[in-house]
Parts: structure tokens; C-alpha cells; sequence
């Protein structure tokens, strides 16, 4: 196994997905990259000022077609990927730097409307991250454990040209689910040969349901990743293993239809881990599985996650 190393440049960048982008490297199954990150809006040093038009220094030069979106390191090719088959993306390490923000109000969308503050002055919350007490202090002195993970986790569509980052996608993207925390295996199926996954947009912390739109975005100090290819697993929507538990994941338009695909999956879950029948899973999830909201926010795109924690069922 072979460790690679990516950082932030100008070759490594991109904004958007493209299953034309060229690899940033290419690597084995069983091989780990180590990247470093940006935040999402591609701060190249921290926000001093809580006035939303005050931007601190970005990275340049950006493409305005292929880097409008969240800042994302990659692609990775992954050796004997092809599309069918499913990628283990395991998440071995998450450092977060030294500071990071969150903002709410002040642009139209869906929940700023409903909530009333979408004609209002954007609000910005600047954050320190205290890697050794694990703790985020904001500006008025509040204070949240720091739970890192990556919003931005996947891999192109099958289809020419330039694809957003902002919404997510069966084969990933812009996930935002808080437990895909250090310790977590991320399964994802594959669209397209080499894989080319991307990954960006750090969380220092976030509520289920991103609810203002943003967590505290945070560059990244070290994200330490394993690839591996599971060529007899097919799967139909993203799947993962965290230290909560095993989870799986359903995006759609309308928050129902996003709870029925992840509750779908996670008794076709069941009935591999269990032997069981699917009314037998569907029983058990019944008294076993929390559904769970991922976010509200991304793109029209809702994401819901289905949640069988640890320990929950024990088998006979």
C-alpha cells in the first residue's frame, strides 16, 4: 500500500464535477491519499471581519466556469474502477485549522424564506478551533465540540460537461451528513471508470439539517483517506459505516420520497447483515432505526439518512 499526498494548488483545484477533469493522481486499491483542503468558498486566510462583504484572500487564479462551486481536491483515479461496481472510501483521519464560519440570512432560498430572513443583513459568525480541546469558541464566546467531517465527498456523473457541487448525487457529492466522522466508511457506487472522486468542503461542526445553509466552514489541515473496490457490491444510493452506526442515505426533491429511498435501502441493508425477509427488516427498523434529516438546503436536493445504531439490535 502506498501513501499519496495532495495539496491545494492550482492542478489539484476544481469547483465543479467533470468526468473529463484529469486525475490529480492516480492510485491502487488499498492505497491512502492525504490531502490538505480549503474551505468551501476557497479562503486562502481567515475572515477577520464579521461584515459579509469584507472577503478575506482567496485562492487565484480560479476558472469562473470550472471553479464556481464549493472548492474541491482531487480527482483520484482509482486503478480497475469501473462503473457497477462500488467504491469504500475510508475515512482514517480529519484535522480541522485553526478557524473557520457559518453565516445565515440574507439571500433567497427555501428556508431563509420560511424563516423569515431572506431580505435581511447576511450574519457572520467567525469561529476558533482548539484541536487540542476540541472545542470551536465563537466571537460573543460560544462555545461547540468539534465533530470534523467532509460535506463534499464523490464522484462525477456520466455525462459531458460541467455538473454542480451544490447538490448531492447517488454517487456523492455534497453529502453533508455529520457522521461521516474519522472512523467512518463511506460506500458509494461508481459512475464512471478510474472513479475520479473529489472531496472538499469541511465541517468543523454541523447540526443535523445544515439549517442555515452553512456549517462552520473550515479549511482542512489533514483529511487521510483509503480507497478500496467492492466489485460484487451493486448499490443504488450511497451507504456508510460510522461509528454510530451503519447508515444509508436517500436524496430527492421531496423530503418523503428522500426518507422512502434511504428506508429502502437500509432494510435491503438488513436483510444482508441479518438473513432476514424484508417485513422482517421493515418490522425491526420499526423499533430500531432512526430516520434522520442530513440537510435542508443543498441545491433542492434534500438529504435523509436512515441510522441502525450501534448495538440497537442484537442477533439471536
Amino acid at each position: 500500500m502506498t501513501m499519496y499526498e495532495i495539496a491545494p494548488e492550482r492542478a489539484t483545484l476544481h469547483g465543479r464535477f467533470s468526468r473529463e477533469l484529469p486525475p490529480a493522481v492516480t492510485i491502487d486499491p488499498g492505497d491512502t491519499v492525504c490531502l490538505q483542503t480549503l474551505d468551501a468558498a476557497w479562503n486562502v486566510e481567515p475572515r477577520r471581519s464579521r461584515v459579509p462583504a469584507e472577503q478575506p484572500r482567496k485562492f487565484a487564479p480560479r476558472d469562473p466556469e470550472r471553479d464556481s462551486g464549493h472548492a474541491l481536491c482531487g480527482p483520484i483515479a482509482i486503478r480497475g474502477a469501473v462503473p457497477g461496481m462500488t467504491l469504500a472510501v475510508r475515512i482514517d483521519a480529519i484535522q480541522p485549522a485553526a478557524w473557520g464560519w457559518t453565516t445565515a440570512g440574507g439571500w433567497e432560498s427555501r428556508v431563509n424564506a420560511r424563516l423569515g430572513v431572506a431580505q435581511i443583513t447576511e450574519r457572520m459568525h467567525l469561529w476558533e478551533l482548539d484541536t487540542t480541546a476540541q472545542v470551536a469558541r465563537n466571537q460573543d464566546d460560544y462555545t461547540v465540540p468539534l465533530r470534523p467531517f467532509m460535506g463534499v465527498m464523490g464522484m462525477p456523473p456520466d455525462e459531458p460537461g460541467w455538473h454542480s457541487t451544490t447538490p448531492p448525487r447517488i454517487w456523492g457529492g455534497n453529502i453533508d451528513c455529520r457522521e461521516l466522522v474519522a472512523g467512518s466508511t463511506l460506500y458509494l457506487p461508481i459512475p464512471v471508470a478510474g472513479a475520479l472522486f473529489s472531496v472538499g468542503d469541511g465541517h468543523a461542526a454541523q447540526g443535523d439539517g445544515e439549517v442555515s445553509c452553512t456549517a462552520i466552514e473550515c479549511p482542512m489541515a489533514r483529511v487521510e483517506l483509503t480507497f478500496d473496490l467492492l466489485p460484487d457490491l451493486h448499490l443504488t444510493t450511497p451507504r456508510a459505516h460510522t461509528p454510530a452506526g451503519w447508515l444509508t442515505l436517500g436524496f430527492h426533491e421531496d423530503l418523503h420520497e428522500a426518507s422512502m429511498i434511504a428506508l429502502d435501502a437500509m432494510l435491503d441493508l438488513m436483510g444482508e447483515q441479518y438473513g432476514m425477509s424484508r417485513q422482517d427488516a421493515l418490522t425491526l427498523a420499526s423499533v430500531a432505526v432512526d430516520l434522520r434529516v442530513t440537510q435542508l438546503v443543498n441545491g433542492g436536493v434534500l438529504g435523509v439518512h436512515a441510522l441502525l445504531p450501534r448495538g440497537r439490535l442484537s442477533p439471536p
